[in-house]
C-alpha cells in the first residue's frame, strides 16, 4: 500500500473543491475536473481494498489512512463501491486500525446516499427548511452516538457548518 499515493490523491481531491479565487465559488470547469477525479480514486482505492484490504493505520500511517477515507466519502457515484468501502473500513475500526470518526462520517454519507436517516448527523444539504442536516435517526440519542465515535456534540458542530457555509 503507498502512503504516498494516498496522500497526493487526497490533495488532489481537496485542490479541485477550492472555490476559484476570489468568487468563493467553483467554477464548472472545478466541477467536471472533480467529477474525473472521483470516478478516477474511486476505481483506483477499490482496486487497492480487493487487493489488499483497507489501508489501515497500520499500513499507511494516520495520515494515509485518513487520505484513503477521504476518497471513499467522495466515491458517491458508484454507492455499490462506497459501502465496501464502509464494510472494509468497518472491520480495519474494530481492529483499532481505522478512526471511528471517521466511520461514522462514511456511514451517514452512505445512508444518506441509500436515503436512509444518518446516524451521526456529519452529513448537510437543502432541506425542506432550508440547508441543515439531513434526516437523523433517533435524534434523541444523537449526541450520545457522537461522544462514542469521538465526534462533538452536535449543537457545536452545526454552528461550525453554520460559520463555514456561505
Amino acid at each position: 500500500m503507498s502512503r504516498e499515493e494516498l496522500l497526493r490523491r487526497a490533495e488532489r481531491d481537496q485542490r479541485v473543491r477550492e472555490p476559484a479565487a476570489g468568487t468563493g465559488r467553483m467554477t464548472i470547469w472545478q466541477g467536471l475536473r472533480g467529477i474525473w477525479i472521483d470516478r478516477r480514486n474511486t476505481r483506483w482505492l477499490a482496486r487497492l481494498v480487493r487487493r489488499s484490504g483497507w489501508p489501515g493505520i497500520a499500513a499507511v500511517g494516520p495520515e494515509g489512512a485518513h487520505a484513503a477515507w477521504l476518497l471513499a466519502q467522495h466515491a458517491d457515484r458508484k454507492p455499490h463501491v462506497q459501502r465496501m468501502f464502509l464494510e472494509a473500513m468497518a472491520e480495519a475500526a474494530e481492529r483499532g486500525d481505522a478512526e471511528r470518526k471517521d466511520l461514522a462520517y462514511l456511514e451517514d454519507r452512505v445512508r444518506v446516499n441509500a436515503g436512509r436517516p444518518q446516524l451521526y448527523g456529519t452529513q448537510y444539504g437543502m432541506t425542506e427548511t432550508g440547508f441543515g442536516p439531513q434526516p437523523i435517526e433517533d435524534s434523541g440519542s444523537l449526541d450520545d452516538r457522537r461522544a462514542a465515535v469521538g465526534l462533538q456534540p452536535m449543537a457545536e458542530y452545526d454552528a461550525q457548518i453554520r460559520r463555514l457555509t456561505p
